[in-house]
Protein backbone atom coordinates (compact mmCIF):
# COMPACT_ATOMS: atom_id res chain seq x y z
CA UNK A 1 0.00 0.00 0.00
CA UNK A 2 1.14 3.51 -0.54
CA UNK A 3 1.74 5.98 2.14
CA UNK A 4 1.14 9.62 2.41
CA UNK A 5 4.54 11.17 2.43
CA UNK A 6 5.35 8.82 -0.88
CA UNK A 7 5.83 11.13 -3.85
CA UNK A 8 3.68 11.18 -6.84
CA UNK A 9 6.57 10.67 -9.47
CA UNK A 10 9.20 8.14 -7.77
CA UNK A 11 12.92 9.82 -8.76
CA UNK A 12 15.90 8.39 -8.32
CA UNK A 13 18.46 11.44 -9.50
CA UNK A 14 20.88 12.23 -7.29
CA UNK A 15 20.14 8.96 -5.62
CA UNK A 16 23.93 7.06 -6.45
CA UNK A 17 25.43 9.92 -6.90
CA UNK A 18 26.38 12.62 -10.21
CA UNK A 19 28.32 9.94 -12.24
CA UNK A 20 26.07 7.31 -12.29
CA UNK A 21 25.20 5.03 -15.35
CA UNK A 22 23.73 1.85 -13.60
CA UNK A 23 20.67 3.24 -11.87
CA UNK A 24 18.28 0.49 -10.18
CA UNK A 25 21.28 -2.05 -11.34
CA UNK A 26 22.98 -0.72 -8.33
CA UNK A 27 20.26 -2.89 -6.69
CA UNK A 28 21.84 -5.71 -7.54
CA UNK A 29 24.11 -6.35 -4.94
CA UNK A 30 26.40 -9.75 -4.73
CA UNK A 31 23.94 -10.82 -1.89
CA UNK A 32 21.30 -10.78 -4.47
CA UNK A 33 23.20 -12.24 -7.12
CA UNK A 34 24.25 -15.13 -4.52
CA UNK A 35 20.52 -15.61 -3.09
CA UNK A 36 19.34 -15.65 -7.35
CA UNK A 37 21.96 -18.42 -8.11
CA UNK A 38 19.89 -20.39 -5.10
CA UNK A 39 16.81 -20.58 -7.02
CA UNK A 40 18.80 -23.05 -9.81
CA UNK A 41 17.85 -26.73 -8.86
CA UNK A 42 16.80 -28.43 -11.75
CA UNK A 43 18.51 -26.94 -14.57
CA UNK A 44 15.67 -26.18 -16.59
CA UNK A 45 15.43 -22.78 -18.55
CA UNK A 46 13.48 -20.95 -20.77
CA UNK A 47 13.97 -17.80 -23.23
CA UNK A 48 12.34 -14.38 -22.40
CA UNK A 49 13.15 -12.84 -26.27
CA UNK A 50 10.81 -12.87 -29.19
CA UNK A 51 12.51 -15.20 -32.09
CA UNK A 52 13.29 -12.93 -35.05
CA UNK A 53 12.75 -14.10 -38.25
CA UNK A 54 15.03 -11.72 -41.00
CA UNK A 55 13.84 -9.87 -43.86
CA UNK A 56 16.38 -10.40 -46.92
CA UNK A 57 17.68 -6.83 -47.37
CA UNK A 58 18.09 -7.13 -50.99
CA UNK A 59 13.89 -6.77 -51.16
CA UNK A 60 13.34 -4.16 -48.85
CA UNK A 61 12.01 -1.42 -48.79
CA UNK A 62 10.04 -2.89 -51.68
CA UNK A 63 9.27 -6.17 -49.90
CA UNK A 64 5.87 -7.86 -51.08
CA UNK A 65 2.89 -6.77 -48.16
CA UNK A 66 2.67 -10.62 -47.62
CA UNK A 67 6.02 -10.23 -45.97
CA UNK A 68 5.94 -9.52 -42.10
CA UNK A 69 7.87 -6.06 -41.24
CA UNK A 70 11.33 -7.59 -39.14
CA UNK A 71 13.34 -5.68 -36.95
CA UNK A 72 16.41 -7.59 -38.62
CA UNK A 73 17.30 -7.04 -42.35
CA UNK A 74 20.07 -9.28 -43.61
CA UNK A 75 22.23 -9.76 -46.68
CA UNK A 76 24.61 -12.75 -47.40
CA UNK A 77 27.87 -10.72 -48.33
CA UNK A 78 29.66 -14.55 -49.11
CA UNK A 79 28.27 -18.10 -49.74
CA UNK A 80 31.50 -19.32 -50.90
CA UNK A 81 32.65 -23.09 -51.05
CA UNK A 82 32.94 -23.96 -47.10
CA UNK A 83 31.83 -20.75 -45.41
CA UNK A 84 29.39 -18.68 -45.46
CA UNK A 85 28.76 -15.15 -43.99
CA UNK A 86 25.96 -12.43 -43.73
CA UNK A 87 25.71 -8.51 -42.75
CA UNK A 88 22.35 -7.33 -40.57
CA UNK A 89 20.91 -4.38 -39.97
CA UNK A 90 19.03 -4.01 -36.54
CA UNK A 91 16.65 -2.17 -35.47
CA UNK A 92 17.14 -1.96 -31.82
CA UNK A 93 14.12 -0.43 -30.47
CA UNK A 94 11.59 -2.41 -32.17
CA UNK A 95 8.32 -4.05 -31.00
CA UNK A 96 8.84 -7.11 -33.11
CA UNK A 97 12.36 -7.35 -30.97
CA UNK A 98 12.98 -8.10 -27.69
CA UNK A 99 15.55 -5.35 -26.62
CA UNK A 100 16.69 -3.66 -23.51
CA UNK A 101 16.65 0.07 -23.28
CA UNK A 102 20.01 2.07 -22.14
CA UNK A 103 19.10 5.18 -19.56
CA UNK A 104 20.16 7.23 -22.10
CA UNK A 105 16.91 6.55 -24.12
CA UNK A 106 14.55 8.65 -22.59
CA UNK A 107 14.91 12.10 -21.30
CA UNK A 108 13.41 14.50 -18.88
CA UNK A 109 13.15 17.38 -20.47
CA UNK A 110 16.54 17.93 -21.84
CA UNK A 111 17.91 16.29 -19.44
CA UNK A 112 19.15 12.22 -19.26
CA UNK A 113 20.24 10.55 -16.22
CA UNK A 114 20.81 11.80 -14.10
CA UNK A 115 20.80 15.14 -14.63
CA UNK A 116 23.05 15.63 -17.76
CA UNK A 117 22.23 18.00 -20.69
CA UNK A 118 20.73 15.77 -23.85
CA UNK A 119 22.98 17.35 -26.39
CA UNK A 120 26.14 16.55 -24.40
CA UNK A 121 25.09 12.85 -24.16
CA UNK A 122 23.28 11.94 -27.48
CA UNK A 123 25.05 12.60 -30.21
CA UNK A 124 25.39 12.22 -34.02
CA UNK A 125 28.69 9.97 -33.19
CA UNK A 126 26.58 7.78 -30.42
CA UNK A 127 25.67 7.75 -26.65
CA UNK A 128 28.19 9.70 -24.72
CA UNK A 129 27.01 8.52 -20.86
CA UNK A 130 24.01 6.09 -19.98
CA UNK A 131 24.36 4.17 -22.92
CA UNK A 132 24.67 0.48 -23.38
CA UNK A 133 28.05 0.53 -22.18
CA UNK A 134 26.50 0.26 -18.74
CA UNK A 135 25.37 -3.35 -19.37
CA UNK A 136 28.84 -4.73 -20.79
CA UNK A 137 29.38 -6.79 -17.68
CA UNK A 138 25.91 -8.84 -18.46
CA UNK A 139 22.98 -8.70 -15.97
CA UNK A 140 22.54 -10.94 -13.35
CA UNK A 141 19.84 -11.46 -10.52
CA UNK A 142 16.63 -13.59 -9.46
CA UNK A 143 13.21 -13.13 -11.76
CA UNK A 144 9.82 -13.13 -10.46
CA UNK A 145 7.07 -13.86 -12.78
CA UNK A 146 3.81 -12.39 -11.55
CA UNK A 147 1.20 -13.92 -14.44
CA UNK A 148 -1.32 -11.57 -14.62
CA UNK A 149 -2.57 -13.66 -17.80
CA UNK A 150 -2.76 -17.23 -16.28
CA UNK A 151 -6.25 -17.50 -16.93
CA UNK A 152 -6.54 -15.72 -20.02
CA UNK A 153 -5.44 -12.29 -21.38
CA UNK A 154 -5.88 -8.84 -19.43
CA UNK A 155 -8.80 -6.93 -20.45
CA UNK A 156 -8.47 -4.35 -23.49
CA UNK A 157 -7.39 -0.86 -21.43
CA UNK A 158 -6.51 -2.65 -18.72
CA UNK A 159 -4.54 -0.49 -16.11
CA UNK A 160 -2.17 -2.74 -14.24
CA UNK A 161 -1.81 -1.74 -10.61
CA UNK A 162 -0.29 -3.02 -7.37
CA UNK A 163 -3.59 -4.80 -6.51
CA UNK A 164 -2.80 -6.83 -9.68
CA UNK A 165 0.85 -7.39 -8.41
CA UNK A 166 -0.07 -8.42 -4.85
CA UNK A 167 -2.84 -10.93 -5.44
CA UNK A 168 -0.11 -12.50 -7.95
CA UNK A 169 2.23 -12.68 -5.09
CA UNK A 170 -0.34 -14.21 -3.16
CA UNK A 171 -1.93 -16.74 -5.60
CA UNK A 172 1.31 -17.51 -7.06
CA UNK A 173 3.02 -17.82 -3.49
CA UNK A 174 6.01 -15.58 -4.47
CA UNK A 175 7.52 -12.32 -2.75
CA UNK A 176 9.18 -9.85 -5.17
CA UNK A 177 12.61 -8.44 -3.42
CA UNK A 178 15.21 -6.04 -3.28
CA UNK A 179 17.01 -5.99 -6.78
CA UNK A 180 14.71 -8.61 -8.32
CA UNK A 181 13.83 -8.79 -12.09
CA UNK A 182 10.09 -8.66 -12.64
CA UNK A 183 8.90 -10.14 -15.31
CA UNK A 184 5.15 -9.26 -15.77
CA UNK A 185 2.80 -11.23 -18.38
CA UNK A 186 -0.61 -9.45 -19.85
CA UNK A 187 -1.11 -12.44 -22.42
CA UNK A 188 -0.65 -9.74 -25.50
CA UNK A 189 1.43 -9.79 -28.32
CA UNK A 190 3.56 -6.75 -28.50
CA UNK A 191 2.77 -5.13 -31.29
CA UNK A 192 1.85 -1.59 -30.31
CA UNK A 193 -1.74 -1.29 -32.50
CA UNK A 194 -3.71 -4.82 -31.98
CA UNK A 195 -6.59 -4.80 -34.14
CA UNK A 196 -7.52 -0.81 -32.75
CA UNK A 197 -8.46 -2.24 -29.46
CA UNK A 198 -6.73 -0.36 -26.44
CA UNK A 199 -3.83 -2.45 -25.33
CA UNK A 200 -3.32 -2.97 -21.60
CA UNK A 201 -0.54 -1.12 -19.40
CA UNK A 202 1.40 -0.93 -16.93
CA UNK A 203 -0.35 2.32 -14.57
CA UNK A 204 1.37 5.03 -12.33
CA UNK A 205 0.58 3.19 -9.29
CA UNK A 206 2.18 -0.25 -10.51
CA UNK A 207 5.27 1.56 -11.06
CA UNK A 208 5.20 3.18 -7.46
CA UNK A 209 4.82 -0.10 -6.10
CA UNK A 210 8.03 -1.75 -8.22
CA UNK A 211 9.67 1.83 -6.58
CA UNK A 212 8.81 0.67 -3.40
CA UNK A 213 9.91 -2.89 -3.82
CA UNK A 214 13.44 -2.20 -5.06
CA UNK A 215 12.68 -3.69 -8.81
CA UNK A 216 16.10 -3.41 -10.27
CA UNK A 217 15.11 -4.19 -14.27
CA UNK A 218 11.56 -4.50 -16.11
CA UNK A 219 10.65 -7.05 -18.81
CA UNK A 220 6.74 -7.87 -20.11
CA UNK A 221 5.17 -8.97 -23.25
CA UNK A 222 3.78 -5.29 -22.72
CA UNK A 223 4.37 -1.97 -21.23
CA UNK A 224 3.11 1.41 -21.72
CA UNK A 225 -0.53 1.11 -23.06
CA UNK A 226 -1.79 2.74 -26.12
CA UNK A 227 -3.25 4.78 -25.97
CA UNK A 228 -1.65 6.10 -22.78
CA UNK A 229 -3.80 5.59 -19.79
CA UNK A 230 -3.14 9.01 -18.79
CA UNK A 231 -2.81 11.24 -22.09
CA UNK A 232 -2.06 14.22 -19.70
CA UNK A 233 0.34 12.41 -17.60
CA UNK A 234 4.31 10.94 -18.32
CA UNK A 235 4.12 7.14 -19.93
CA UNK A 236 4.63 5.54 -16.20
CA UNK A 237 7.49 2.86 -18.02
CA UNK A 238 9.22 4.45 -20.12
CA UNK A 239 8.41 8.41 -19.08
CA UNK A 240 8.98 7.48 -14.92
CA UNK A 241 10.53 4.12 -14.77
CA UNK A 242 13.50 4.87 -17.06
CA UNK A 243 13.50 8.33 -17.35
CA UNK A 244 12.83 9.37 -13.12
CA UNK A 245 13.56 5.96 -11.41
CA UNK A 246 16.36 5.11 -13.86
CA UNK A 247 15.00 1.09 -14.05
CA UNK A 248 16.16 -0.10 -17.42
CA UNK A 249 13.49 -2.00 -19.30
CA UNK A 250 13.60 -5.29 -21.19
CA UNK A 251 10.78 -3.92 -24.00
CA UNK A 252 8.62 -6.32 -25.87
CA UNK A 253 9.62 -9.98 -23.79
CA UNK A 254 8.12 -13.66 -25.21
CA UNK A 255 6.72 -14.89 -21.78
CA UNK A 256 4.40 -17.50 -22.37
CA UNK A 257 7.12 -20.99 -22.70
CA UNK A 258 8.39 -19.13 -19.04
CA UNK A 259 4.88 -19.25 -17.81
CA UNK A 260 4.15 -22.91 -18.58
CA UNK A 261 7.52 -23.61 -17.20
CA UNK A 262 6.48 -21.73 -13.43
CA UNK A 263 3.24 -23.54 -14.16
CA UNK A 264 4.66 -26.92 -15.01
CA UNK A 265 7.57 -26.66 -11.71
CA UNK A 266 5.18 -24.59 -9.21
CA UNK A 267 7.88 -21.59 -8.79
CA UNK A 268 7.54 -18.55 -10.22
CA UNK A 269 11.31 -17.17 -9.08
CA UNK A 270 14.34 -17.79 -10.96
CA UNK A 271 17.52 -17.13 -11.89
CA UNK A 272 17.81 -14.42 -14.95
CA UNK A 273 20.46 -13.87 -16.87
CA UNK A 274 20.61 -10.93 -19.38
CA UNK A 275 23.62 -10.92 -21.81
CA UNK A 276 23.95 -8.13 -24.64
CA UNK A 277 26.57 -7.80 -26.86
CA UNK A 278 29.38 -5.91 -25.67
CA UNK A 279 28.49 -2.90 -27.83
CA UNK A 280 28.99 0.64 -26.51
CA UNK A 281 27.54 3.77 -26.93
CA UNK A 282 23.87 2.93 -27.92
CA UNK A 283 20.62 3.56 -26.79
CA UNK A 284 19.63 -0.13 -26.56
CA UNK A 285 20.45 -3.64 -28.05
CA UNK A 286 18.77 -6.68 -28.70
CA UNK A 287 18.98 -9.00 -26.04
CA UNK A 288 17.92 -12.59 -25.22
CA UNK A 289 17.32 -13.05 -21.30
CA UNK A 290 17.26 -16.56 -20.03
CA UNK A 291 15.47 -17.92 -16.95
CA UNK A 292 17.06 -20.94 -15.14
CA UNK A 293 15.45 -23.03 -12.67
Amino acid sequence: MSTSTEPEIPDNWGRWGADDELGTLNLITDEVRARAAAEVRTGRWASLAQPIVPNPMISSPFAPTTVDVSPVQQVMTHTGVGVAADLMLVTNHHAKSTHIDALAHWSTGDEVYPGRPRNQVVTPAGVAFASTSAFAAGIVTRGVLLDLAADGPLPSGHAVTSRDFEEAEERQGVEVRPGDALAVRFGWPADPLIADRPTPGISLDAVRWMHRRGVALYTGDRGDAYPALDPEGPSPLHGVALGRMAMPLIDASHLDDLAALCAELGRHSFLLTVAPPRVHGMTGSPVNPTAVF
